[in-house]
C-alpha cells in the first residue's frame, strides 16, 4: 500500500482569507492531502476570536468547494486553546492522521512541531501584509471594505452569522 504524502497547516482562520485560501493551493500541488486543524476551536465571540470553530469549518469548506479544491484532499479538525510547547504538539499530531509535514510561517509553532519529530515547511507570503485576520476584523471594525480580502463565500457566511455586528460588539468590550 502506497503511503498518502499529507501535510498540516494550523492556524485559527478568524476568518480564513484569501492568503489561506494561496497556502492551500500551493501546498496541493506538493501533497495528496491536507489536514486543515482549527485552533483555539474553543474560543469565539472576541475581537480576536469572533468566529465558531463550526463557522470557521462552513467557511473554509464552502470557499474551497466555491474555488474548485477537491475536498476529498482536505481533512478538517479542531484543537481547543493550549499552551504552545512540545508536549502538546505530540497531542496535536495524535489528534489528527497522520501527518510527516507541518505548513506555517509562525516559527515557535515550527519550532515545538521540529522538536516533536515533524518536518517544517514555510509557505509563500502571499501579500501578508494585507491577508491577515487582525487586518480583516480592524478593518470590519472600523466599518472599511474587508470583502475583497476573503473568498466570497466567507463573506457571504460572516454577513449570514452576524459576524459583521459580532465584531463591532466585542470591539466596543475590547
Amino acid at each position: 500500500m502506497t503511503e498518502i504524502t499529507r501535510s498540516l497547516i494550523f492556524g485559527r482562520f478568524q476568518p480564513f482569507h484569501l492568503g489561506h485560501l494561496k497556502v492551500v493551493e500551493w501546498a496541493l500541488n506538493d501533497f495528496e492531502e491536507l489536514v486543515i486543524l482549527i485552533g483555539m476551536a474553543d474560543e469565539s465571540h472576541t475581537l480576536g476570536n469572533p468566529f465558531t470553530a463550526g463557522e470557521r469549518i462552513w467557511m473554509i469548506r464552502e470557499a474551497l468547494k466555491s474555488e474548485g479544491v477537491d475536498l476529498s484532499r482536505i481533512i478538517t479538525a479542531t484543537a481547543p486553546t493550549m499552551n504552545i510547547y512540545v508536549g502538546n504538539a505530540y497531542y496535536i499530531i495524535k489528534l489528527v492522521p497522520e501527518i510527516k509535514t507541518l505548513i506555517t510561517r509562525n516559527p515557535v509553532i515550527g519550532q515545538v512541531f521540529g522538536e516533536a519529530g515533524i518536518d517544517v515547511i514555510e509557505p509563500p507570503t502571499f501579500s501578508r501584509e494585507i491577508y491577515r485576520g487582525k487586518v480583516i476584523r480592524e478593518k470590519i471594525l472600523r466599518g472599511e471594505r474587508w470583502e475583497n480580502l476573503v473568498p466570497k463565500k466567507v463573506a457571504e457566511i460572516i454577513k449570514k452569522v452576524g459576524g459583521v455586528e459580532r465584531i463591532r460588539v466585542a470591539g466596543c468590550r475590547d
